[in-house]
């Protein structure tokens, strides 16, 4: 290469150097507010229904610092349960660090049940306790495979589970896999078991201590996602006999008949509609 050739080749680099634009700097969006709406046919909590096998609704509203690193946030849902509650609030909170494709999520859930009364037959047994409000912590992990495989762990502990005195740990490994054939459309699973303590005299009143019955719970189902809408048909089943599903429910339909047993922990089908919104997608909160 001649010489003017090499300083004409070396000038054009550098004006290519000197064009090219700046590396782009992540942006944060310090602070989002996740919504969700959802509607279902049953609402199945960990294999066992809580609104006596009919359809319910439920909302929230999640605010998220720091690019979603930490959280607090409510939801509501509708119920029909032993005590009557108008409703079931969750107030929960937590961190979600993550690193690369390994998430965390560490935090604390209260469940509370406004309005509800205590659960006494004609005969004057108690068959709940006055209150059943009760907290949780828990933590959770998941990584990501190949960008379609996600595994996780869960573990969620109450020192007093539904207001009985009993502790309650729930432990649970998940899978899900998106599909190739379609987008957004995706297979997914829980396997989970329930260790529950003993009750506590005290709160019982008339009801001697007694253990509660250790189960096993598991799901599996599909769903499809567009947009901010998510629709999902899961089958849900538990090792609970109808017998333990009263022990831990206290099924009012069990005392009428005089049977002791609950229909509201054996295998469902649930359909479940959702949507999802956040405010930077409209544009709130997020970086100009």
């Amino acid at each position: 290469m001649s010489a003017s050739l090499a300083a004409a080749a070396q000038g054009a680099d550098l004006a290519d150097k000197k064009g090219a634009p700046p590396p782009a700097v992540p942006t944060v969006t310090w602070f989002d507010i996740a919504v969700n709406i959802k509607g279902q046919t049953d609402y199945n909590f960990r294999g066992i229904s809580q609104t006596d096998r009919k359809p319910g609704i439920g909302g929230g509203a999640e605010l998220q610092i720091y690019d979603n690193l930490f959280y607090a946030g409510i939801y509501g849902s509708s119920v029909d349960l032993a005590t009557r509650p108008s409703a079931e609030v969750d107030f929960y909170g937590g961190i979600r660090p993550k690193f690369g494709d390994l998430a965390f999520d560490l935090g604390v859930m209260q469940y509370y049940y406004p309005r509800e009364k205590q659960l006494i037959d004609w005969t004057g047994v108690y068959w709940t306790p006055k209150n059943t409000d009760f907290t949780e912590v828990y933590g959770k992990v998941s990584y990501v495979f190949a960008g379609s495989l996600t595994l996780g762990g869960n573990v969620f502990y109450a020192w007093d589970w539904l207001g009985t005195g009993a502790d309650g740990t729930y432990a649970s490994v998940t899978a899900k896999y998106a599909l190739p054939f379609l987008e957004g459309l995706s297979v997914s699973g829980e396997l989970g078991h329930y260790w529950l303590g003993r009750t506590n005299q005290a709160i019982w009143s008339t009801t001697p201590p007694t253990n509660l019955p250790d189960y096993t719970y598991w799901n599996a189902g599909l769903s499809y996602n567009w947009k901010n809408v998510t629709a999902d048909l899961r089958y849900h089943d538990t090792t609970l006999s109808k017998t333990e599903c009263f022990a831990l429910t206290a099924d009012p339909g069990g005392i009428a008949s005089g049977s002791g047993r609950s229909k509201w922990c054996g295998a469902a089908v649930v359909g479940t509609l959702s949507f999802d919104i956040t405010a930077s997608s409209l544009g709130v909160f997020a970086q100009p």
